[in-house]
């Protein structure tokens, strides 16, 4: 009798042992950066936020670096189900929307304080659309001004960029590579090292922190810091995975996310500087666009906010009239 009790309760024990593991959800949320962007480290630091809120109730898995599901492929993962979450660059699916590529309209937002101006702007939006794909916005990061990048080649007027192998991951660089005469292809950034170092990609926009992650030193030669704006990412959840989680979980998500958009701005400030400093130190010449660069790309972006408005229609009219009163 003695060994059945202390058996039983042995049982016991391990049953109640076991029963945290059991109520524990696990989510999935699939990067495309790598696991040293800043980007990425938010993320990471976010899914501990979420899971010390709860007591280890919730773990938020970061799959990083494309490893689960490419970057186009994304948010559909999460909106099947197939993950809880995702992260994705909102602009590479402006075309299935316009109202995902205001981040983008050149010249429209070029600093830190104007892009959080306009995100609030077109945030209703923004989470309107996700709502009708089930889906649920978290937050969102912005990345650092986007700059131009070239090879050896200086770039003094738009007249250099033609017949250049012009790097596009979204409709807004593809449409500025066509207005510059470049020949636009198609590369993610988890693909941009290789691209660069085959002669792929030869000139291209984007933020320093791109560059930084893959060494864009080894092949590029310049940075112009024209500024043209600041592109964000956004993080979503599966409508229905949210909502199977009981009031005080969600909460907590809610909470952390909050927590994760503030330290995400922070954290692009910081850094901004900090790419271009690498990349002088690895011998890249840093500077300013010629005024002339600087004018024609900004007549291009005009005609770029043009067309954007043609295709986002009242829309898009009313975020850009709501951003301008702030």
């Amino acid at each position: 009798m003695k060994f059945m009790t202390c058996t039983a309760f042995g049982l016991a024990a391990v049953v109640v042992s076991a029963m945290p593991s059991l109520a524990q959800t696990k989510w999935n949320l699939p990067s495309a950066y790598p696991p040293s962007n800043y980007q990425t480290e938010n993320l990471v630091q976010f899914a501990k936020d979420v899971s010390d809120a709860t007591g280890g109730g919730l773990e938020i898995i970061v799959h990083s670096n494309a490893s689960l599901f490419k970057a186009p492929e994304i948010k559909r993962a999460v909106m099947t189900g197939q993950a809880q979450m995702g992260e994705v660059l909102m602009s590479i699916h402006e075309n299935e929307d316009p109202i995902y590529g205001i981040d983008i309209v050149p010249f429209i937002a070029t600093g830190f304080d104007e892009s959080v101006k306009l995100w609030e702007a077109a945030k209703p939006a923004v989470e309107k659309k996700l709502e009708s794909q089930r889906m649920k916005l978290l937050f969102s990061v912005p990345w650092p001004p986007q700059g131009l990048y070239s090879s050896t080649a200086e770039v003094k007027t738009i007249d250099d960029l033609e017949g250049q192998k012009w790097r596009a991951y979204n409709v807004g660089t593809a449409r500025i590579g066509e207005a510059v005469g470049a020949q636009a292809v198609t590369v993610q950034a988890a693909d941009m090292a290789q691209a660069l170092a085959t002669g792929v990609v030869t000139a291209w926009m984007s933020s320093g922190s791109t560059g930084y992650d893959i060494k864009v030193w080894e092949s590029q030669k310049h940075f112009y810091d024209v500024q043209a704006w600041l592109p964000r990412n956004i993080v979503f959840v599966n409508q229905a995975a949210f909502d199977a989680l009981d009031a005080p979980t969600q909460e907590a998500v809610l909470k952390a996310a909050a927590a994760a958009e503030a330290r995400g701005l922070e954290l692009a400030k910081e850094k901004t500087n900090f790419y271009l400093t690498e990349f002088k130190a690895h011998g890249m010449i840093v500077e300013p666009p010629t005024p002339e660069l600087q004018t024609e790309l900004k007549k291009i972006g005009e005609g770029l906010v043009n067309d954007w408005l043609e295709r986002a229609g009242a829309a898009g009219q009313e975020v850009l009239d709501t951003y301008k009163k702030m």
